[in-house]
């Protein structure tokens, strides 16, 4: 009888765990985990690997006859679009989407971009641009399925409410500036898979931003199952999609791509060797270089002038760049470096600068004060400090950050940062701005100079499928990339396979760091979330709404990006009254003179269109956007100024860059108007100057709250010194309602006019 009863209650209690550790009891019960949170939605119930379904329109008649007529001018009307969109299909947007990070939601496979540019952002245009690293051979044609699926269902061809395509980001990270390339989107005209590669072309090695290695050393443990059952097979399917990229074979080298299986596993290693590939293939392309000043992959010294040669340059090719996204603003240079080169070609520590701290004085200055209160010996803490600084500069990659143990993200202050420019990239590279781009130039063969000749874009770079999500500020947590651990019991998990240097008065050498143990690289992964932003978008100037309208339109560089308003602008050269628009190559005797006219975007009304509503069930619509969509009133925000910028290309090899870029050459304040701002402007000195000339104009709306608008919101001492930095974390330290907002001005980037010197 006692036997029988202790095999019952044995039983009861196996039962009862095994009832546990599936995830199938009552919610309630999960309580005592540590590390619980309420998911009234089930938001895990599906998996990246699940491909989703998209929602079948229905749009009011007028409405696309109300964009055209709003953004119409001559035969052209104005398309907003967003380049560059990931989903979950994307290693690090899945690593983000898991349930211990603070503010995830689940899975966003393609399926949902197409939802919500249609319904949420309702733009007219977006490029699906999955990292290349990650993919497997089943995502890609799931991938290409779900665009084809969104153009079935956007009605009339030649007047669709939505047009998507496709592409890549070719994700490369060099170890050092001489290797370093960067991020590039591969874009496509068509959506035929017969027109498309059989396969992405990845970068070799393996890029920062992918996260997840293709090996089974970057399956998650175990053990997440065991800490959440509720959602163990989300962190399973996690694992299993990384053993399905282990599983793909590297492709056969020395064979023409269209001729591998379409199973294998592709990489090159320049943008030269990516164009090769291409161009054996044969299709038409676009590739946008990104985010390239960027320095949470950018190694230090990153520069333009190893991309610009014979191999890796072209222009018909590279004809576009990405200004901005949701990862900072790379627009303008900054005469400023990391790190600089002495007399005898060592590398030294550069002293701060009013708009510069650089990172390795900072690292000098934490030395110092933790020896000050270790040994109180002044002398041997200066030489400490002059140690940590050499340490950090000697450094060629990313990780100078690590020679200084037990570093905080406070400790850093605003190190590395830009701080006078608008929405900054993060640990900003200068010479990998798009400014110095355009003022440099390859001059081994003087007949036939090498320049950059770039149209500009602006996209969101979003990691959550939300295309075009920058038209409110607001839910920092979901409309931006910020992310982090849920609370401080995940973090203790996160970071359990970290292996970070402890607490020290001494730095380190550079070969007594180990970047491979860093878990998202510590405290600078912390500091770069108060730089991420709700992101830009593309605008193009298209005779139609159709997708061979648009390809043209950034085939000729009439394209314009924004920091996410939609601001209406033009920008023209007038030659005789004829207009060329942004973009536009010239070639002028004379001093030329331009025309730019600009509309602020409309001021936004709460919730989403009633129409959206009726169409979309609410637990899709709360999970895409929380409720939110672009929703405007008839009222415009006012364009307050209006920018000029003027570079001269260098003549000869060595000229100095920084004064062949005035940022603000004419800068004109713009009055209150119902039609927005036109100005008018001569350059009296071009023809004096005799040299070709780049011009482009920023629009600036008047200021409105702003998503990280401050980054890391520093404190000054009466000598304009840094002293305290309160990061706008991603992840549990700042609560989720808090969007950090400071008062910023929205602006329009248009793209160059590019006038020769006849």
């Amino acid at each position: 009888m006692k036997r029988s009863r202790l095999l019952f209650v044995v039983g009861i209690f196996t039962v009862t765990v095994l009832f546990f550790f599936t995830g199938a009891a009552p919610d309630g019960v999960y309580k005592i985990i540590p590390g619980y949170f309420a998911d009234p939605n089930r938001m895990w119930t599906k998996t990246p690997l699940d491909e989703g379904s998209e929602s079948k329109p229905y749009l009011p008649e007028i409405l696309l006859e109300q964009r055209a007529i709003q953004r119409a001018r001559h035969d052209k009307q104005i398309l907003f679009g967003d380049t560059h969109v990931h989903t979950t299909n994307s290693a690090d947007a899945f690593m983000y989407s898991l349930p211990m990070m603070h503010g995830a939601s689940g899975a966003y496979p393609p399926a949902y971009a197409c939802d919500y540019a249609r319904f949420i952002s309702q733009l007219d245009f977006f490029f699906l641009t999955d990292h290349a690293e990650s993919f497997v051979p089943k995502q890609w044609r799931d991938s290409i399925e779900s665009v084809r699926q969104c153009n079935r269902l956007a009605g009339d061809p030649l007047n669709p409410d939505l047009v998507a395509f496709i592409g890549w980001e070719w994700t490369q990270v060099g170890g050092t500036a001489e290797t370093h390339f960067g991020h590039h989107n591969v874009l496509f005209k068509d959506d035929n898979p017969e027109l498309l590669p059989t396969r992405p072309i990845a970068a070799a090695g393996v890029g920062v931003a992918t996260v997840a290695a293709r090996s089974s050393s970057a399956r998650q443990s175990a053990l997440l199952g065991i800490l959440d059952p509720r959602h163990r097979d989300y962190y399973a399917s996690y694992n299993d999609w990384i053993m399905q990229m282990a599983s793909v074979p590297p492709c056969e080298l020395g064979i023409r791509s269209p001729d591998l299986p379409p199973d294998c596993f592709e990489t090159v290693a320049t943008p030269g060797q990516l164009f090769g590939k291409l161009d054996e293939w044969g299709f038409d392309n676009i590739v946008v270089p990104h985010g390239t000043a960027w320095g949470f992959y950018s190694p230090p010294n990153s520069n333009w002038t190893h991309q610009l040669t014979k191999e890796n340059h072209d222009e018909q090719r590279v004809g576009l760049i990405e200004v901005y996204s949701g990862h900072g603003n790379s627009e303008p240079f900054r005469d400023f470096a990391a790190r600089v080169k002495d007399e005898e070609g060592d590398w030294i520590c550069p002293e701060p600068q009013e708009n510069y701290l650089p990172s390795c004085w900072r690292a000098g200055e934490i030395i110092r004060d933790r020896c000050l209160l270790e040994i109180s010996a002044t002398e041997e803490c200066d030489a400490r400090a002059i140690r940590a600084r050499q340490n950090f500069v000697n450094v060629d990659g990313i990780y100078g950050h690590m020679t200084v143990p037990g570093a905080t993200a406070a400790d850093w202050i605003d190190s590395g940062q830009a701080r006078d420019i608008f929405l900054p990239a993060f640990n900003y590279r200068p010479k990998k701005s798009v400014q110095y781009g355009l003022a440099i130039s390859n001059l081994k063969d003087p007949m036939n100079p090498l320049r950059n000749r770039w149209g500009f874009v602006a996209s969101t770079d979003t990691h959550s499928a939300r295309a075009g999500h920058g038209f409110k500020q607001i839910h920092r947590l979901h409309n931006t990339d910020a992310t982090g651990v849920r609370d401080p019991f995940w973090g203790k998990v996160f970071s359990s396979t970290a292996k970070l240097s402890g607490y020290a008065a001494e730095s380190l050498s550079a070969d007594e760091i180990d970047p491979g143990a860093a878990k998202l690289f510590a405290s600078e992964f912390e500091r770069a979330t108060s730089f991420l932003s709700v992101g830009g978008i593309a605008a193009v100037h298209s005779v139609g709404r159709d997708r061979e309208a648009i390809w043209d339109a950034m085939k000729r560089r009439e394209v314009y990006g924004t920091s996410g308003a939609r601001i209406l602008l033009w920008f023209d050269l007038i030659d005789l009254e004829v207009l060329h628009p942004m973009g536009s190559v010239v070639a002028s005797k004379s001093n030329p003179t331009f025309q730019v006219k600009a509309l602020g975007s409309y001021k936004q009304l709460p919730g989403c269109p009633q129409y959206v509503v009726e169409q979309l069930r609410r637990q899709h619509l709360e999970k895409m956007s929380l409720g939110e969509c672009y929703h405007p009133s008839k009222e415009r925000y006012e364009i307050i100024r209006i920018e000029v910028v003027k570079i001269l290309p260098q003549n000869f090899h060595g000229e100095k860059v920084a004064p062949l870029i005035d940022d603000k050459w004419r800068v004109f304040d713009c009055m209150p108007s119902i039609d927005g701002c036109v100005v008018t402007f001569t350059d009296s000195e071009f023809v004096d100057q005799g040299r070709d000339a780049v011009y482009y104009v920023r629009a600036l709306e008047e200021p409105v709250p702003t998503i990280n608008g401050n980054n890391l919101r520093v404190n000054f001492d009466s000598n304009s010194q840094s002293v305290q930095s309160d990061g706008c974390f991603g992840d549990y330290r700042i609560d989720s309602s808090d969007d950090c907002l400071e008062m910023a001005s929205q602006r329009a980037w248009s793209s160059p006019i590019f006038v020769d010197f006849k």
